[in-house]
């Protein structure tokens, strides 16, 4: 029975035309709810929803050096707010699980993996 069991996870979890899994497959791994999906949402919050609070926090860690610690705590708890806020809303949980979920069901039918906001930057001619 457990034979069986295993074959079946394995036939999900390998099947598709790059044995990536299945590409049409909206089924979530625990993993993938409790942290990729959540990382997704940090990023997108950074990047597009907490842009001003972000840059305030940036510039205020710049300025103090090592008693940013210290002297950005106001800076801080705004940015912690403010990305707070847009994790606990549902709505936008819902979205970044819709864009995860297309972004998986194209690399598995691709084989091409979607390349990260930090790799970009890191890679990306100057």
């Amino acid at each position: 029975m457990t034979e069986t069991k295993a074959k079946n996870i394995r036939d999900k979890y390998c099947a598709g035309p790059h044995g990536v899994g299945d590409p049409d497959d909206l089924s979530l791994r625990k993993v993938e709810t409790s942290v990729l999906i959540p990382k997704k949402m940090r990023d997108i919050a950074r990047t597009e929803k907490c842009v001003k609070e972000v840059e305030e926090f940036t510039k205020c860690g710049k300025i103090n050096n090592f008693t940013m610690v210290f002297r950005c705590r106001q800076e801080n708890t705004v940015l912690q707010e403010c990305l707070g806020k847009w994790f606990l809303d549902e709505d936008f949980r819902d979205k970044c699980t819709k864009e995860y979920l297309e972004e998986r069901s194209n690399y598995r039918r691709t084989g091409i993996p979607v390349q990260s906001e930090r790799s970009r930057r890191v890679h990306s001619p100057v």
